[in-house]
């Protein structure tokens, strides 16, 4: 096949009006409270053999390409996840990624084989393709629900981690080795390459870390380029050591990330922009990949079940299971288990047996593609409800400002967004009577709209934004007091270093 550059400039076009298309789709699925993935799957289909015509059935292709969007997503999200948050929830978060993914792919597949009539190998490949919840489809809807951190960090880890087993475990299946390494050999490839996945992200990540801070790069736009490529570089060692490249490229991420590096803030903005643009490539692939002239009545049906059993038992059960590790209110492990959205991974894992020829494997996409998007449909724009509801959405604790600081990145310091909710106990307290720590001061609230530069006497008040600058090794104090006075007004006790 040839490729002149006529073609390339036909591709160009198309590429680049599909591209602003799809970003600018985001901001509409963000009203809608719709994770983003769906409006790119159906630009796919749009574009594919039942729209404008174009032929795409390549699985091998889609497999690797695939693999390389979510090595891409996995470092993005690595990079941009907070440890100091994320801690509390991560043996959770494993739990739920290993224990809960075991027990997920373990009651689809005897669902699928007694229930729907499917053989073995299928129902097998079914549990586990459709076990491992997806960061990008999590978090495009958790960014208009505010939630506690330990949820947060625990759907964080559980999405970053539980990607790495299930693509062991599917490759095994589609290539036959579990009838020849049998159950016990299966566990112990899957344990092994696991950890050869977290050592090799560990080495490169400590390695590369104090390199970069080293490092004198003749411009700061390189700095973003050289850690992605040592997220990279973990992904490949791993994989040429036949380790898990999943594994290694989320651990070596998280270690970048949360590491001192010069211009911080330019490198997760440029880990952000390209995530982005591997979820719009991903999903508008997989959606080429769909023939929708093989959707039956009976995929539909199997797909329907299908997510009725992974959402209301799997799901539920491997949640419960998973907590036992670290226990949680029976609230916050309901909006977990309601939580688990599925996206792109699922679809993605079922182009494994796609390109291995497994038999049935176009029937098995069919019904992943299905439940997929309309699991994602009930579940996704209901989550801010079921948080209501649960009363586990919190709208008063401080978070990050998500925006670009090169000046605080100089001076290592944070800045902060606080609202003052209806509930808190702020309201009414003078500036002065926060007594944030040394070096902590309240720089800007917004206040209907407008700004003001606060004075020790500025009351404040309900629904005032706070600007906060805190210098990083204080931001936890920081956030400590905020908490206190937040809950027990301007009495709250204070005892300084």
């Amino acid at each position: 096949m040839t490729f002149d550059v006529h073609q390339l400039d036909q591709f160009v076009l198309v590429g680049s009006a599909v591209l602003l298309a799809a970003v600018l789709a985001v901001r509409l699925s963000s009203r809608a409270g719709l994770p983003s993935l769906l409006i790119y799957l159906l630009m796919g289909v749009a574009l594919g053999e039942a729209g404008l015509g174009i032929q795409f059935e390549d699985a091998e292709l889609a497999h690797a390409l695939g693999f390389a969007a979510l090595a891409i997503i996995l470092a993005e999200g690595g990079l941009t996840t907070n440890w100091h948050e994320a801690r509390p929830s991560m043996r959770l978060g494993l739990s739920l990624a290993t224990i809960g993914v075991a027990i997920s792919v373990a009651v689809v597949a005897v669902g699928a084989h007694y229930l729907l009539g499917l053989p073995w190998e299928l129902a097998v490949l079914l549990g586990a393709v459709c076990s491992p919840t997806d960061a990008a489809a999590v978090f495009s809807v958790l960014r208009v629900v505010p939630l506690p951190r330990r949820l947060i960090g625990s759907l964080e880890a559980e999405s970053g981690l539980n990607d790495a087993p299930t693509v062991v475990l599917v490759t095994l299946v589609s290539t036959g080795a579990v009838a020849d390494d049998g159950v016990l050999g299966m566990v112990g490839i899957i344990v092994f390459e696991l950890a050869l996945g977290v050592a090799m992200g560990l080495a490169v990540g400590w390695g590369g870390a104090w390199l970069m801070r080293r490092a004198a790069l003749p411009a700061s736009g390189l700095y973003p380029i050289a850690v992605v490529s040592l997220a990279f570089l973990a992904y490949g060692g791993a994989v040429g050591l036949h380790g898990s490249g999943f594994a290694a490229v989320y651990v070596a991420a998280l270690v970048l990330g949360n590491s001192e590096l010069p211009h911080r803030a330019a490198t997760r903005s440029f880990a952000e922009g390209i995530a982005w643009l591997a979820q719009i490539g991903l999903f508008v692939m997989l959606g080429l990949l769909l023939s929708p002239g093989r959707i039956s009545l009976e995929v539909v049906g199997l797909a329907v079940v299908a997510g009725l059993l992974l959402t209301f038992v799997a799901r539920p059960i491997s949640v419960v299971v998973s907590s036992v590790v670290q226990p949680m209110p029976w609230r916050e492990l309901t909006f977990l288990s309601w939580a688990g959205l599925r996206g792109a991974v699922p679809i993605v894992l079922t182009t494994i047996p796609l390109s291995e020829g497994v038999d049935d494997a176009e029937r098995l996409f069919d019904i992943v593609f299905v439940m997929v998007v309309v699991y994602t449909l009930i579940t996704g724009p209901t989550l801010p409800l079921v948080a209501r509801v649960l009363r586990v959405a919190r709208r008063s604790e401080p978070r990050d400002l998500d925006i670009e600081a090169a000046p605080l990145e100089r001076v290592q310091a944070v800045l902060l967004q606080i609202t003052i909710s209806p509930v808190s106990r702020i309201h009414g307290v003078e500036v002065g009577e926060l007594r944030l720590p040394i070096g902590s001061s309240v720089s800007m609230v917004i206040r209907g709209g407008e700004t003001l530069v606060p004075e020790r006497r500025t009351v404040l008040k309900r629904g005032d934004e706070l600007l906060v600058v805190t210098p990083r090794k204080q931001r936890e104090r920081t956030e400590e007091r905020l908490r206190q006075v937040s809950a027990k007004g301007r009495l709250a006790q204070w005892t300084p270093d």
